[in-house]
């Protein structure tokens, strides 16, 4: 069962995820999960606390589900960096929208205004870029994994960036394709 303010959280990280943090006024945030103001200022001070909370729930679905799910399991590193491709495709097939990825959203949005979100969005693509030098060590070598890591996961959030932008997942399913031939013998 969900506590109320796990309940306001999970409604403000949708609302975040589709108008961004600046475009979702806390009118939005109180009609959406349905509560008052007095129930919000019981649990969040501000906006930004609760934006700030929205991140880390973000943070830690993603760390579960992509970082130590997948690219910390202990799979052959083949698997991992299909199954991370894979994840990253399904990810936006199962909403069924084109909303974006919620950490390239707020990195775009927030970075140069906020040091605390931008702390937080970087932190996340930090472990998402050192796990997958960890995979790609197989690939490429110590030496050059780190790199490699980054323009893969640069790669597919400029592939997410042009889905949302043209509202077509097939621009991210090439972008992954592209990336599992440059790795994935055939």
């Amino acid at each position: 069962m969900t506590t109320k303010k796990e309940h306001i959280i999970s409604t403000t990280a949708e609302l975040i995820h589709s108008k961004g943090y600046e475009n979702t006024k806390l009118s939005d945030i109180l009609h959406s999960a349905d509560i008052g103001k007095g129930q919000f200022y019981h649990y969040f001070s501000t906006k930004k606390d609760l934006g700030i909370a929205v991140v880390d729930q973000f943070v830690r679905t993603w760390e579960q589900n992509l970082i130590v799910a997948i690219l910390k399991s202990d799979k052959p590193s083949v698997e991992k960096l299909n199954e991370m491709l894979d994840w990253a495709v399904s990810y936006h097939e199962k909403s069924a929208s084109f909303r974006g990825c919620p950490f390239g959203n707020l990195a775009l949005e927030m970075s140069e205004h906020d040091e605390t979100f931008r702390a937080k969005v970087n932190d996340l693509f930090e472990k998402w870029i050192n796990s997958l030098a960890e995979v790609l060590k197989d690939f490429v070598g110590e030496d050059k994994a780190r790199q490699h890591a980054q323009a893969v996961v640069a790669q597919i959030e400029g592939g997410i960036l042009l889905m949302k932008n043209f509202q077509d997942l097939t621009i991210l399913q090439n972008i992954v394709e592209n990336i599992r031939t440059q790795y994935v013998k055939h």
